[in-house]
């Protein structure tokens, strides 16, 4: 079981790893919003799958008309639909790399959120560890830029995406009350539903300002990037990664997030032909190391 744990675990991190490369695929002919609601699509399509086959579709739809959770899944849907939104439109401006070197942020996101709102203790290893990726992140984006306020080369873009992580962990510690009362994947299911429906006219606006679908439509290249990402990355990881949670104590699945970073300097190396440099590979050890230490203590 622990074996099966560890694996299933790493195999979804690696679906989390290529999302970033799979956005920038889609990204060259696919304008943002529109990657998000044919995601978010492709999930929602997923999920009711999902409960059908289980038998409890009735159960689902009825959660989507509860009154006393509607204000809920109203907000974590605008959370969770701004992040997929951010990061993507971020990903215009920044490399892949980069991108995924956030993804390991989201602890500490997570920590300062639930400690200012949950009014959760911040002990010295926590604040140490903290420290330690905050100054790796800025190595990642450049001192000099920081300090100058200047907006160039992948600034923009590592704000972006370093913004939705933040969206994320107000998202993870604003859902923990409700997670006794309703299961992740249903959680999760519900989300995305409604994420799906909120994003069809802007993906409409969009797509319609831009190109006429019936004579121009996306290449092969984005519809299978598009497809991966709904399929593998916002449904069938989410469900593994849950799964392993029944297992695993959540300590140790959280540190196979680490693994993210490198897989995705690998193929986008591979497969962007990205560069990896000296600050980038300096700061992702240090916010790894950084996370960890907070993580252990």
């Amino acid at each position: 079981m622990q074996l099966r744990a560890h694996t299933i675990l790493f195999i979804a991190c690696f679906f989390w790893a290529i999302s970033f490369i799979a956005t920038k695929v889609a990204i060259k002919s696919v304008q943002p919003l529109t990657i998000v609601f044919v995601r978010t699509l492709f999930a929602s399509l997923c999920f009711l799958l999902w409960f059908t086959a289980i038998g409890r579709i009735k159960h689902l739809i009825s959660l989507c008309c509860r009154r006393e959770f509607l204000p809920f899944f109203l907000i974590v849907t605008l959370l969770n639909t701004l992040h997929y939104v951010v990061q993507t439109v971020g990903l215009q401006f920044t490399t892949a790399a980069n991108a995924s070197l956030y993804v390991n942020g989201a602890p500490i996101a997570i920590l300062l959120i639930a400690a200012i709102f949950l009014k959760e203790r911040i002990t010295l290893q926590k604040g140490i560890g903290v420290l330690i990726a905050l100054i790796g992140v800025g190595t990642v984006m450049g001192w000099q830029n920081i300090f100058a306020l200047e907006l160039r080369r992948y600034l923009l873009g590592d704000l972006l995406v370093l913004s939705s992580t933040v969206m994320w962990g107000v998202l993870t510690v604003y859902s923990k009350k409700f997670t006794v009362r309703l299961t992740a994947m249903e959680i999760s299911a519900v989300m995305t539903l409604f994420g799906t429906v909120m994003m069809l006219p802007f993906a409409w606006w969009e797509f319609g300002s831009i190109t006429n679908f019936y004579f121009n439509p996306f290449p092969l290249e984005a519809w299978l990037a598009m497809a991966f990402l709904g399929v593998t990355c916002s449904f069938l990881a989410v469900a593994l990664y849950i799964k392993a949670l029944v297992w695993v104590e959540s300590q140790k699945v959280g540190i196979y997030l680490y693994t993210i970073p490198p897989m995705t300097y690998l193929f986008a190396a591979l497969y962007l032909r990205e560069s990896i440099g000296v600050s980038l590979i300096l700061g992702t050890v240090m916010v790894t190391a950084g996370v960890w230490l907070t993580q252990r203590s």
